[in-house]
């Protein structure tokens, strides 16, 4: 099999690759009868020059290869027909600005392969940026704080040459005792609690953080269960909750009087209840920054009207008048960082764990027999059409 790593051509601009250099020697070794191929890039966070110092052919034509690794969504007219593409598409929620992508990868006889999708045998993902969007999103939400108080200021995530280097940041400050809340118990809520586990912040109860003052910096962790409630009145079945979330009430509302910061790192439904709204922003919230990991528009957190952006990463959100206002002009408005593409502020060590995962968990599958039927299962098109596991895009591409 040959594989080629393209270049990142989305505009903005992706850094993060597929495989580093040292992955791409791990693979050969792993599978010898592999060809990697590189295209090469300007943006890149490994450079042409690593690449080829590691002994693989550096060079712009990748028509002879037969599966394509990328991270974002191609651009249409650089899309190779009859091949097999490994990419984030974000077409399987029926996104309208990528439709016409889904419709020429159609027509131009090419099996997509999500890695949005790629699960294992009980359903889990097994290939994710998460845990760097955690840790990220967690240190963007106290460099907010830090600048909105004047505490502290630390540099940009994206200005550090790696996670060693942003943690050394985090080395230098102190935070007063303020209370924390991280909802969420997956990769990109892990990865939250990483910083602030490293900051040696205590982790305390449900009841502690609701009913107690203290004199140091404290957090929380929530899962589901500990801010929705069923409307019955019944027990808290999580299984229920995912399969229909509709049936639930949120019960958020009673963290915003005490909570400074709000790590928002769950994933979230449409037919769920919001954290919180408009309105209950309005009356005894004590909210200071709220760093949106999830960055669902007009989700579940009202004052998430837009992404932000790597180079600018915080607006104000006005309360009183639902407004957004510039960042840090107003100490009663609410400080919101919500970059939508936080992984790539690290894009070497998110890089590293994402091809560590797709050569533990995919390249079986994809190079050998895909018996848990793991590519099977991810291929939102194959030959022309769409899979049984995706028919329900038809009018989408229709």
């Amino acid at each position: 099999m040959k594989i080629g790593i393209i270049r990142e051509d989305k505009v903005p601009v992706d850094r993060r690759v597929p495989f580093t250099p040292e992955q791409c020697q791990e693979i050969i070794t792993q599978f010898p009868n592999t060809e990697i191929i590189v295209q090469p890039s300007l943006v890149r966070c490994f450079k042409d020059v690593e690449y080829a110092s590691a002994g693989f052919a550096v060079r712009e034509d990748l028509s002879d290869c037969d599966v394509l690794f990328g991270v974002k969504e191609v651009p249409k007219e650089n899309l190779l027909p009859h091949k097999t593409y490994f990419f984030f598409s974000h077409t399987i929620k029926k996104q309208p600005y990528n439709r016409t992508l889904l419709q020429t990868i159609l027509r131009k006889n090419i099996q997509l392969v999500d890695y949005e999708v790629l699960t294992d045998t009980t359903g889990a993902r097994i290939v994710a940026f998460g845990r760097y969007a955690g840790l990220v999103g967690a240190y963007n939400g106290l460099l907010a704080f830090g600048k909105r108080t004047k505490a502290f200021n630390l540099k940009p995530a994206h200005a550090c040459f790696d996670l060693n280097e942003m943690l050394g940041e985090l080395a230098e400050i102190e935070l007063p005792p303020i209370k924390l809340i991280i909802t969420g118990g997956g990769r990109v809520a892990s990865g939250a609690m990483e910083i602030l586990d490293y900051l040696k912040i205590p982790q305390v109860t449900v009841s502690e953080f609701l009913t107690q003052e203290f004199d140091k910096a404290v957090y929380i962790q929530l899962n589901p269960e500990e801010y929705n409630q069923p409307k019955d009145g019944g027990e808290f079945d999580l299984l229920e909750f995912y399969k229909n979330p509709e049936n639930f009430t949120g019960n958020f509302t009673r963290f915003l009087p005490v909570c400074d910061i709000l790590i928002a790192s769950a994933y979230w439904s449409p037919q769920a209840p919001v954290l919180f709204t408009v309105e209950d922003m309005k009356q005894n919230c004590k909210l200071q920054v709220i760093a949106d990991i999830t960055c669902d528009i007009e989700g579940s957190i009202p004052s998430t009207k837009r992404p932000s952006t790597i180079d600018d990463p915080l607006y104000d959100y006005n309360p009183q008048t639902e407004a957004l206002e510039p960042a840090l002009n107003n100490a009663q408005n609410i400080t919101v960082m919500a970059v939508d593409n936080l992984p790539c502020e690290l894009p070497r060590n998110a890089s590293e764990d994402f091809g560590n995962d797709l050569i533990k968990n995919v390249l079986p599958s994809l190079i050998g027999e895909d018996a848990d039927k793991i590519i099977e299962r991810a291929s939102i098109t194959k030959k022309g059409k769409l899979t049984p596991y995706f028919t329900y895009l038809k009018d989408y591409v229709s």
